[in-house]
Order: structure tokens, then C-alpha cells, then sequence
């Protein structure tokens, strides 16, 4: 057997849990690629279904999906407002090539 490392209890005790911002998200093949709209993108996109923010269905800001953008891990760490900010999901379809779908962003109960 191989000798293992352990951590002091002083060294345990003052280590940092990481938090869900400090890991890396790695996109796996059953994640769509998610992307935060700007402001104007998003009522355009509502202007162009003819839909109201209330009609779309939500995502949990704590949603993992949402790290694979990188303008949303920014406006994250900035702690900028997003809720009701929308949200594009691409995912890949067999008989569209490509479906589209919207989301809008609702902050979760522990932020």
C-alpha cells in the first residue's frame, strides 16, 4: 500500500468549502448549450413569439445547465440582477435539426 496524505485538523478546519460558482462546469452531451438574452434580444424574442414574460415557463438561476454560458457565470459573480432576464435553449432534433426553446429566469428560494 501506498502511503496516503492527511490534512491537519487546523488545515480542515479553515479550508473553505468550494462554492457552485468556484467549480468547473463541465458541458456534457445531455446539457443544451444555454444562453442569457440581453434586455433588447429579450423583448424582441417576446415581441416575435407575441407572448407576455408571465406565458414563458422558468428556470431556477441554481439550474446547472445555466454555467455553460459564460455571459450568465459573469453577470453571476457581478451579482447582477437577472431575475426575469430570458433565457435560449438549443438543443439538437432529429427531425428540426434544431429546437429553440425559452425560459425565464427566476431567482431560487435560498438567494
Amino acid at each position: 500500500m501506498s502511503p496516503t496524505r492527511t490534512r491537519s485538523r487546523r488545515a480542515l478546519a479553515t479550508a473553505k468549502p468550494p462554492s457552485a460558482l468556484d467549480q468547473v462546469f463541465r458541458a456534457h452531451h445531455l446539457v443544451p448549450p444555454h444562453e442569457l438574452l440581453s434586455e433588447e434580444e429579450g423583448q424582441r424574442v417576446l415581441r416575435e413569439l407575441a407572448t407576455s414574460v408571465e406565458r414563458l415557463p422558468k428556470i431556477l438561476a441554481t439550474d446547472p445547465g445555466l454555467r455553460t454560458d459564460r455571459n450568465y457565470v459573469t453577470a453571476r459573480e457581478a451579482r447582477t440582477p437577472m431575475n426575469g432576464r430570458i433565457v435560449r435553449i438549443r438543443r439538437p432534433s432529429a427531425t428540426a435539426g434544431e429546437a429553440v426553446a425559452y425560459r425565464v429566469l427566476a431567482q431560487s428560494v435560498e438567494e
